[in-house]
Formats: structure tokens, C-alpha cells, sequence
């Protein structure tokens, strides 16, 4: 029986990258996969006069998973972030980001294995922002209870699933007394349906400090929109880059999965990106489809590929090109 996917390879460096990850997924998975392959993105508001078609949603919508290579926003100006798009219009709430420490990469510290829970459709990213007078902006920080609810209790039911022994909640009740309080409130109400996880909170500024210091005295982290993007990002720069870091974007009726790191337009076309971030991005996607040997067979064979260093792009020192090291990746998960 086949597996059902959208895949929407983006702008940038998105088509190469996804294509590397669709070599991938096909030789790993238990079954075939049959991709809607789908557009979104600045390059095609000439023709659907948006960056993100309806039929890419309803694409999604139908099959309930996509693979999104990174697609590019403009700063300060322009469309909105297609990634912000889907998410709102598909209610992904729980975005979750693993830092793990790669074997054969070099990096800061050894054994860095946490998991960053953030919340994905409120906070300052509703996009709720006004001119109030010239020169005045003001934007709208929206925490509500049925969000705070739904995404703690997500942190301890995939602390629960994946053995972690600890989840954090991260905040700024000291001076968001009212925001970030009504969080907290949440989450330890929550905490109490799970005795068997241990739960502290942590302030955000504080939590940054202590991973730069310290990431293994952390396990699970959860927190609001804004916060959880930075930290993620923080996170991620422990382990070897954005180039190794794999996201999830999750709903009750569909699941999105990318790579955390941008469309890279500098690098486009020149077959050099590195496409780890969305092949584990696809091995996550395996998982959340139930094929979990296949998932298991696609981390095998990354990390079989990066210790054994002969295949490397050039962000982590070799001179393979992406088409190169998705072969790689793919002749190891194949077997």
C-alpha cells in the first residue's frame, strides 16, 4: 500500500534539497510514495496572484502530510511567510525542533540531545500589528488558554512516547505577569495529568544562558511562538548549524515537515546545499506515517554517512555536492 504526500520543494535552494530528500524517502520507505508534487512561494505570484495556491493547501489537506523545502520572505516587507500561511490556515500548533549531537560533526559539546516543543499559530506571530500614530507600530502578543493547554500537553505526551524523563517550560512570567503567567498557570495544571514526567520551568533568558553553558541539564523544552524560534535556532547552532536541523509543524488534521534553515538564494543552482536538514525532516514525516522502519532506515544512513566524513558538503568541510550526499544517504537507507 503507498504512502500518500505533498511535496513542495519551494524557491532558493528549496528544489535542490528537496530533491535530495525525495531520493531519499523513496529508497528508505517500507512503501511506495506517491508525491503531490505542489507550488508555493514568491516566484509564483504572477501567476496565482499569492504566494501560497489554494490547491497547495488542499493538496495537503488531502494526503494530511507535506514535505516543504525552505521557501524565501521578504524582511520588512512584502508577502507574509508562507511557512506562518500554512500553519494558521491548517491549525499546526506544535512545532517541534530536535538538536541532537551528529556523529563525525564537529561541534561545541558532545552528547547534546534535546527537543525543543514551540508553540506555532499565536503569540506575536498572529500578525496582529497597527500603525497607531506615525512612527508608532504596535503589535498584538496573543496567549490564549486553549493554546497554552494544547501545546504543553503535547510536550509531555511526546516526552512520554520518546522515554524523556523532563520537560521544561520556558517563560517570562517575571514580566509578562499576565501573558506568560496565564502560560505557567497552564502548564503545571497540565504537568499533574503526568506523574511519571518530572517538571520545572525556567525563564527564557536564563534558559539561553544555561545552554550555551550547559544544553545536557536540559530534555524537553516548551514555550510560546516567539521564544521557541529563537531558542530552536539556538539550539540547533549547538549541534553543527541549520543545515542539520529537522522541524515538524503538527495539527490535529495534518503535519508539515522542513527544514529549519532559509531558502539560501546566494547557493541556489549550484548543487552545494546541504540537504540533511530536510532528509530528517523526512525520515520525522516516515514516523508520523507509521512507517517507522523506514524513518529508522533514512536517520541510519545520515548518520552513517556523516561518521563515516568521506561524503560531506562543503558547510561540514568536504566538497560533495547535494545530489552526491543524498546518494550516499540513500545507498545506506536502502538496505
Amino acid at each position: 500500500m503507498s504512502l500518500k504526500a505533498t511535496l513542495i520543494p519551494g524557491d532558493g535552494i528549496g528544489p535542490e534539497v528537496a530533491a535530495a530528500a525525495r531520493l531519499v524517502l523513496d529508497a528508505a520507505a517500507s512503501s511506495p510514495i506517491s508525491w503531490e508534487e505542489c507550488e508555493a512561494g514568491g516566484d509564483y505570484i504572477g501567476r496565482y496572484g499569492k504566494p501560497l495556491p489554494d490547491e497547495t493547501v488542499q493538496s495537503i489537506r488531502r494526503t494530511g502530510v507535506a514535505l516543504k523545502g525552505p521557501i524565501t520572505t521578504p524582511v520588512g516587507s512584502g508577502f507574509r511567510s508562507v511557512n506562518v500561511e500554512l500553519r494558521k490556515r491548517l491549525d499546526l500548533y506544535a512545532n517541534f525542533r530536535p538538536a541532537r549531537t551528529m556523529p563525525g560533526v564537529k561541534s561545541r559539546y558532545d552528547g547534546v540531545d534535546l527537543m525543543v516543543v514551540r508553540e506555532n499559530t499565536e503569540g506575536l506571530y498572529s500578525g496582529l500589528e497597527h500603525i497607531v500614530v506615525p512612527g508608532v507600530v504596535e503589535s498584538l502578543r496573543v496567549i490564549t488558554e486553549k493554546g497554552s493547554e494544547r501545546i504543553v500537553r503535547y510536550a509531555f505526551e511526546l516526552a512520554r512516547r520518546q522515554g524523556r524523563r523532563r520537560v521544561t517550560a520556558v517563560h517570562k512570567a517575571n514580566i509578562l505577569k499576565l501573558s506568560d503567567g496565564l502560560f505557567l498557570e497552564v502548564a503545571r495544571r497540565v504537568a499533574r495529568d503526568f506523574p511519571d514526567i518530572e517538571y520545572d520551568e525556567a525563564i527564557v533568558d536564563a534558559t539561553a544562558m544555561r545552554l550555551v553553558m550547559d544544553p545536557a541539564s536540559f530534555d524537553v523544552l516548551v514555550m510560546e511562538n516567539l521564544f521557541g524560534d529563537i531558542v530552536s535556532d539556538l539550539a540547533a547552532g549547538l549541534v553543527g548549524g541549520l543545515g542539520l536541523a529537522p522541524s515538524s509543524n503538527i495539527g490535529e488534521h495534518a503535519a508539515m515537515f522542513e527544514a529549519v534553515h532559509g531558502s539560501a538564494p546566494d547557493i541556489a543552482g549550484k548543487g552545494i546545499a546541504n540537504p540533511t536538514a530536510l532528509i530528517l525532516a523526512g525520515a520525522m514525516m516516515l514516523h508520523h506515517m507509521g512507517d517507522h522502519e523506514g524513518g529508522d532506515r533514512v536517520e541510519r544512513g545520515v548518520i552513517q554517512v556523516l561518521e563515516e566524513g568521506s561524503c560531506r558538503t562543503a558547510d561540514l568541510g568536504g566538497s560533495a555536492s547535494t545530489r552526491a550526499f543524498a546518494e550516499a544517504v540513500a545507498a545506506v537507507s536502502s538496505t
